[in-house]
């Protein structure tokens, strides 16, 4: 992809995957995810959100470090958690990062344990992380990016009281949400807990990418 400044294994698993062009979503919010910002994207299904995601936490983490994870995405549920893993499988081969995934029908033990290991990206539904969060003991300052993927949906689920805790339990990191529709709800969420955040609108997205 031709985006300013990515890093190199990263642009060397794009290509491997056959992306070897930004799309609208990627180069229009490129800049602005990069400087750090808090964002908030909207982009139709099938645009290449989840893509944007794994490419912006890779670009941000770049290699294995330390214990505690630097970017937790928050998926609505199962289906969406390995759906952001297998983005993950593709554009990681190169910088090969510590991805870990969670869901409500995973072993809560075996995930403490394995996490405990040390890991880079945590991708999970809001009741595990939730309860994770609350008792392992992660190094939240560790944190650098805490996403939602589909905001709206697990706003509309009731999932924010569990996603407005895990925030307060972060203090400085970057958060983005990504969703298909910027919703009342969602905007009053993302006016609460984000510092001066940046809106997006993203229509008529090529629909060729996960």
């Amino acid at each position: 992809m031709q985006l300013k400044k990515i890093n190199p294994l990263l642009q060397q698993a794009l290509i491997a995957s056959g992306l070897t062009s930004a799309n609208d979503l990627q180069a229009g919010t490129y800049a602005a995810i990069k400087s750090g910002a808090d964002v908030v994207i909207q982009s139709d299904p099938g645009s290449g959100k989840s893509t944007t995601i794994a490419l912006h936490v890779i670009q941000r983490l770049d290699k294995p470090f330390e214990l505690s994870p630097r970017a937790l995405i928050v998926c609505n549920d199962k289906a969406k958690v390995m759906e952001m893993v297998d983005v993950f499988n593709q554009l990681n081969k190169y910088n090969a990062l510590r991805i870990y995934h969670v869901h409500d029908r995973s072993d809560l033990d075996e995930d403490k344990n394995q996490i405990s290991l040390g890991i880079d990206v945590l991708i999970g539904t809001p009741n595990q992380l939730t309860i994770m969060f609350g008792s392992a003991g992660f190094d939240v300052n560790q944190l650098k990016m805490f996403i939602l993927d589909d905001a709206e949906v697990i706003l509309k689920n009731r999932y924010e009281p569990k996603i407005l805790r895990l925030s307060e339990s972060i203090e400085k990191v970057q958060r983005i949400f990504f969703c298909s529709q910027i919703t009342e709800r969602l905007e009053i969420v993302a006016e609460n807990i984000m510092v001066d955040p940046l809106f997006f609108e993203m229509d008529d997205q090529d629909e060729d990418e996960v």
